[in-house]
């Protein structure tokens, strides 16, 4: 692990470059150097205006960087089959990085496919420089868009915001950037993820592939210096230090605690505690008091550049383990991170109709929700993160497994859970419930105790990082679960800057909500943010293309980071929305997905929403039902409705659309001055609102 920074085409980049370098120096002790393209520098005097830095970790032999070939590399990686590549391709290298710079040298771009490992690289030929990272993002890289202060790139956001540059955007893993330094433009190349397949195998067969994709996954992220594994007491740690213990090297492991005078040692302590004591691991018991958390809030929290309460009681415990083994020496630490989503572990998972497209989604997801934050943590105790789970090898296979090998009635990631208990792991262990590590670990009941005189978590963690977490676009339809989706992110610290709002001329739209759409103009004023609207004549597919030009549109004028929908169980809208997103480097985020319905509605009306019922066309609606103001009284009529009709309580199959009038994200409020209910069978109508009115609240 190391860190990269570039600057490029700008005046100050010789002191900009050695400025954001020392900002994230901890990345690597090991020493750096500098590039300005055609020689490599390891003074700090750097004249001119374009220059790539690197500080190097060197995990076991020390070979400074850029390295310099036909084109010249700064490279953070971790490959795994360098040296088959380099046998293969007649490539003489000494190390992973090197083989990556004549791989790309002989070969061009494309060839990075064919790398297993993790990594996050700058390549500069010519007048051209290519930015790429691994297709999970274990590695990270940001950069900003070319501008007249030419562009920029770094491992870490900081790096870049300490010399003072804006707009900047994590690199989506699924893309390629290519820099004319000439024209100062950027070019982006898209890469393919992985597809579903079917795969008809025999359980057995199938467990026997697994189990070996497993092994081989573990054994070559082993370290040929001492290393750690981070466990948990759960399945997936556990599994892999069962693992290691077959394979006879020499570990340490280490679990951290937050310790209170009401402390009562949690179940995950208790199973690692016994797991250690049954295969004699050495293990590492780090326990930490409420004041020490106190301490380390405000590094934490401007270190992953989070206040999303879940990311940092989940840094917590990374956090302190780390630390401590980083004065142990321990130079690379195991993670079970990602076995949720390759093997179906989330409880939401259970309500899905596809499960492997619901573990592709959480794959494509996982470098902005977990791993960047991960590999920040570590790296600051100089210690480098290596995650199993995230192999490529055994997700294009288990991606293929049908989800009842996965999924069953009584226990997530089955086909783990029997592979673990067959080599021995305890059963009580094997198949325990998955605890998630803030409650497993006592650290988000810190971060309750130090918020207590706050009206929330996140405004108590703002005071140590007041910039929001990610920059969105709302796509916005007027009704309740769009708003409720927004109300959500901006209690996270997520700034919403516009809405984008689909006016479709189809009323049948597979897409877009359509009653009343045009009155969102008027509910965008009434909260005080910017809306973008968009056009579509509503054909199916063909609307998606307008969705696009919309968040396009959204970027460039915006400079949004990310979208966020209000999607509950619409597999059809968020799978769209992901592909556009995954497309144009855009975060997506559901905070909805597969909510429950009615608990869904309460809140929102608890939380202040004012919501109308503005069309019906469902069995057990009638004309009362248009412009009536919803109360929780009427949730439960729907419960009632609901269980006789079997519609969805939330109207998520369509059964009626709503429209918000208020809400804690309105500054002001909507009076609907004149409507007409408008009723073309027994149970379908709408609500057609004809004018409103903005008051004060």
């Amino acid at each position: 692990m190391c860190g990269i920074i570039g600057i490029i085409n700008n005046s100050n980049a010789g002191k900009n470059v050695i400025e954001g370098l020392n900002s994230i120096n901890y990345r690597g002790k090991d020493g750096s150097a500098f590039t300005d393209g055609k020689t490599i520098i390891q003074n700090k005097k750097l004249e001119g205006k374009s220059f790539i830095g690197h500080c190097l970790h060197a995990v076991v032999n020390h070979i400074i960087q850029p390295i310099k070939g036909k084109g010249i590399i700064a490279a953070n990686s971790e490959i795994y089959n360098w040296k088959e590549l380099a046998e293969q391709y007649e490539i003489k290298c000494d190390n992973d990085s090197e083989l990556i710079l004549k791989l790309v040298d002989k070969n061009g771009i494309k060839k990075i496919e064919e790398l297993d490992g993790d990594y996050a690289c700058a390549y500069w030929l010519d007048n051209e420089i290519y930015l790429f990272r691994d297709i999970f993002g274990v590695k990270p890289l940001w950069y900003t868009m070319p501008s007249t202060e030419g562009f920029a790139f770094a491992s870490e956001r900081k790096a870049l915001e300490k010399p003072g540059y804006k707009n900047i955007e994590e690199l989506n893993p699924r893309t390629i950037i290519k820099y004319n330094i000439k024209e100062n433009k950027i070019e982006k190349i898209q890469r393919e993820f992985f597809r579903l397949k079917e795969n008809k195998e025999e359980y057995e067969e199938i467990k026997k592939k697994v189990k070996g994709l497993l092994i081989n996954a573990i054994s070559k992220r082993i370290p040929d210096v001492k290393f750690g594994l981070l466990l948990s007491g759960g399945v997936d740690s556990s599994f892999i230090a069962i693992v290691l213990k077959e394979l006879g090297v020499d570990f340490k492991c280490y679990f951290s605690i937050m310790e209170d005078e009401n402390f009562n040692e949690p179940k995950d302590l208790q199973y690692a505690k016994k797991l250690a004591e049954e295969l004699d691991l050495e293990l590492e018991i780090v326990k930490v008091n409420l004041k020490e958390v106190e301490k380390t809030l405000p590094i934490i929290v401007p270190l992953i550049e989070s206040t999303e309460v879940t990311k940092v009681s989940v840094a917590l415990p990374f956090y302190f383990a780390t630390k401590k083994a980083s004065e142990d020496g321990v130079k690379v630490i195991l993670s079970g991170l990602g076995s949720e989503q390759v093997f179906g572990g989330y409880k939401r998972y259970k309500e899905t109709g596809d499960l492997n497209k619901e573990c592709l989604s959480g794959l494509m997801h996982i470098y902005e929700r977990d791993l960047y934050r991960d590999d920040v943590i570590t790296m600051y105790n100089s210690v480098e993160l290596r995650v199993p789970y995230l192999d490529k090898e055994l997700i294009e296979y288990t991606l293929s497994i049908n989800a009842k090998y996965k999924l069953t009635d009584e226990h997530d990631k089955f086909i783990l859970r029997d592979i673990a208990n067959d080599m021995n792991l305890n059963k009580e262990i094997a198949y325990r419930k998955k605890v998630a590590t803030q409650y497993g670990s006592n650290f988000l009941k810190a971060v309750d105790k130090l918020s207590k005189t706050y009206k929330n978590k996140s405004d108590y963690l703002k005071q140590y990082y007041e910039k929001p977490n990610v920059k969105l676009g709302a796509l916005f339809s007027s009704g309740k679960d769009s708003c409720y989706a927004m109300w959500i992110m901006i209690r996270q610290n997520y700034s919403i800057e516009c809405l984008i709002s689909m006016i479709s001329k189809n009323k049948d739209s597979y897409m877009f909500h359509t009653p009343n759409i045009t009155y969102v103009k008027e509910q965008a004023d009434a909260m005080g943010i910017p809306i973008i609207l968009q056009e579509t004549e509503g054909e199916k597919e063909e609307e998606l293309r307008d969705l696009r030009n919309a968040l396009i549109r959204a970027k460039e004028e915006y400079r949004i980071e990310g979208v966020v929908s209000g999607a509950l169980f619409s597999s059809y809208q968020r799978d769209r929305i992901e592909k556009i997103g995954d497309e144009l480097g855009l975060k997506v985020f559901a905070p909805l997905w597969h909510k429950k319905q009615e608990a869904e509605f309460r809140e929102l009306l608890n939380e202040g929403f004012e919501v109308i019922v503005s069309s019906i066309a469902a069995d057990g609606l009638d004309e009362s039902w248009l412009g009536r103001k919803l109360t929780l009284k009427d949730v439960d009529e729907l419960v009632k409705i609901s269980k006789k009709y079997g519609i969805n309580v939330a109207f998520e199959g369509g059964e009626a659309e709503s429209f918000v009038l208020d809400g804690p994200i309105f500054k002001r409020k909507i009076i609907i001055k004149k409507a007409e209910k408008k009723m073309s069978e027994k149970n379908t109508g709408i609500y057609e609102i004809k004018e409103v009115e903005i008051v004060e609240k």
